[in-house]
């Protein structure tokens, strides 16, 4: 709830843009971010800097040469960018942070079951490259997104794929890749498009499919489906995601799991 306890919580400094890490958030970043090296030549910007830089494009959608020139030039807060989502980073930071609110608020820090969806995006134009794909269903050009949420919401694993790949293919993916860092799953929902053999043997994982009631007519709210596409809309508000621009999975990988990270850090800072 918006009070005025929570608003100051939240306030930003007056030279800041309401992107930039407060003081308890960068607390929280920090830690995950590589420290300067003991060689070589020392670093022109600071890293809080570069962070500032990387989550106004993230909130804003902005283009990496329309930075404004508040922030280090764009070149280098790019290749941090790269240099961050190659070296995962952000997977990272997501996953501590993700046990953490989850210790905070009285569970345990690996969950036992989970939510499986996809959405899908579209392409950022055609003067972008990068593999894409046609999907027939929701008639987009461009990526599919294949989240792992918590019960909760909080995002576990996520992929990126183009847009023709099947979501039970991606479902295949997700159940696979959790296996290492949440070993202790054991439902997973989803809806019906995850039916079948190839996501249900896949792992140890069982996974059980939410439908329509029988003679359902119109919209209706599914029990457990409804906290992924929740997580959706969270993941929303950061106009880089309202559509695909990056150039490769990777990147767009690392902008996902950023988002989803930066939920977890506004949420613990205001607990500090």
């Amino acid at each position: 709830m918006w009070t005025p306890a929570a608003r100051a919580q939240l306030a930003r400094s007056p030279d800041a843009y309401a992107t930039s890490l407060t003081d308890a958030e960068w607390s929280v970043v920090m830690p995950f971010l590589p420290v300067p090296a003991r060689k070589g030549r020392p670093r022109r910007w600071p890293m809080r800097a570069i962070m500032n830089a990387i989550l106004y494009v993230l909130r804003t959608g902005g283009a990496w040469r329309h930075l404004p020139r508040e922030f280090p030039p764009w070149p280098s807060v790019h290749r941090w960018f790269l240099r961050l989502a190659r070296a995962g980073v952000f997977e990272r930071l997501a996953h501590a942070l993700t046990m953490t609110d989850r210790e905070r608020t009285g569970r345990e820090a690996s969950p036992t079951a989970a939510v499986i969806d996809a959405q899908a995006a579209r392409s950022g134009g055609t003067g972008v490259s990068g593999t894409r794909g046609f999907d027939p269903a929701r008639r987009v050009v461009g990526r599919k997104r294949h989240v792992m949420a918590d019960t909760d919401g909080r995002v576990l694993v996520a992929a990126i794929s183009p847009a023709n790949l099947h979501d039970s293919h991606g479902g295949v993916a997700l159940l696979r890749a959790s296996r290492r860092p949440w070993p202790f799953l054991t439902r997973a929902f989803a809806d019906r498009a995850y039916a079948g053999e190839r996501v249900g043997q896949a792992t140890c994982v069982k996974v059980a499919i939410v439908g329509a009631a029988p003679g359902q007519k119109g919209f209706a709210v599914q029990p457990r489906r409804w906290v992924v596409e929740r997580t959706f809309g969270w993941l929303a508000r950061c106009r880089r995601l309202a559509r695909d621009h990056e150039a490769t999975p990777s990147s767009a990988l690392a902008f996902l799991m950023l988002a989803a990270a930066m939920i977890l850090v506004r949420r613990i800072a205001k607990h500090l």
